[in-house]
């Protein structure tokens, strides 16, 4: 099983857009696998497309990530982004695509409902991979109409791979039937191990088979006990769970909970640290200390 640490930013929540080069160089210098962005409409979130292109300018190795949000998006336009800047990286792109976030304001501003997210994701998903294909495609869906489209340049990557996240049972079978991996987050090790089970089965059934080393998870950690404030928040998202159970809180925790995963099937890890530090590149050192000797 080939271990991998990526990093995620969450933009100004953790830094300046101005330091995030530095960031990033840190990360390829370090040998950290992969920078990660997810995206937000409105909590200041670095744009993915713009984070990433500028993040495979400036680093020579460092694949470059995003949890994209896909409803909301023009399918020509996103796949034709997406195909040139996988090839300008050298085939450095990873891709989770996600619904967005479930606050009122995040959906109003990414032009969609609620209630047709999940639905438009999936339509959007396969003209995605069509126009990937090179595929000249024709059609009229229930939110989408193409005529005669088609992409030049294609992605270097064939295929160009899209992971799927979540954990409620609808979320589940998607990414069985559609994933090419799965990548959750805010939950234990065993929670990972059951939706692992839920989500292979949804793939046989759909007569599919999921790789067996693309299941990787979003894990935070800390420094020290938990702050109160995001304790609050850990328990606003997951009231039903024990923050300490999922963040934790030394280099010797978060070596355990790394390996609880392993032993739950899982080998991606996008690290996170729960309050952004002082000194990113002192932090971004210690932690390669800490952990990147898992990384196989």
């Amino acid at each position: 099983m080939k271990i991998r640490f990526g990093f995620t930013c969450r933009g100004t929540a953790d830094l300046p857009l101005e330091k995030y080069t530095a960031l990033v160089q840190d990360l390829d210098r370090l040998g950290f696998d992969s920078i990660w962005l997810p995206e937000t409409m409105l909590t200041g979130g670095f744009d993915p497309i713009v984070g990433l292109t500028h993040a495979a300018a400036v680093t020579q190795r460092l694949k470059i990530g995003s949890h994209l949000v896909l409803p909301g998006r023009s399918p020509v336009r996103l796949a034709r982004e997406l195909a040139q800047l996988d090839r300008l990286s050298g085939g450095r792109l990873l891709l989770t695509a996600v619904l967005g976030l479930p606050d009122e304001d995040e959906i109003t501003a990414q032009g969609v409902r609620r209630n047709e997210r999940g639905s438009m994701l999936e339509e959007l998903l396969a003209l995605l991979r069509r126009l990937w294909a090179g595929e000249t495609v024709t059609h009229q869906g229930d939110y989408y109409e193409l005529s005669n489209a088609c992409l030049d340049p294609l992605p270097l990557q064939n295929p160009l791979e899209v992971w799927l996240g979540g954990q409620l049972p609808g979320a589940l079978r998607r990414v069985g039937q559609l994933g090419d991996g799965y990548l959750p987050g805010l939950c234990t090790p065993e929670e990972g191990a059951a939706n692992r089970e839920a989500v292979e089965h949804a793939a046989h059934a759909a007569g599919r088979t999921m790789d067996p080393e693309h299941y990787g998870v979003n894990l935070s950690y800390h420094r020290g006990p938990l702050p109160a404030d995001a304790v609050a928040a850990l328990r606003r998202r997951r009231a039903d769970l024990d923050p300490a159970a999922v963040v934790p809180t030394s280099a010797g925790a978060l070596a355990e909970i790394v390996d609880r995963w392993v032993d739950a099937g899982y080998s991606k890890f996008l690290l996170r640290p729960l309050a952004a530090p002082p000194d990113w590149t002192a932090e971004l050192e210690q932690l390669a200390e800490d952990i990147l000797w898992r990384q196989t």
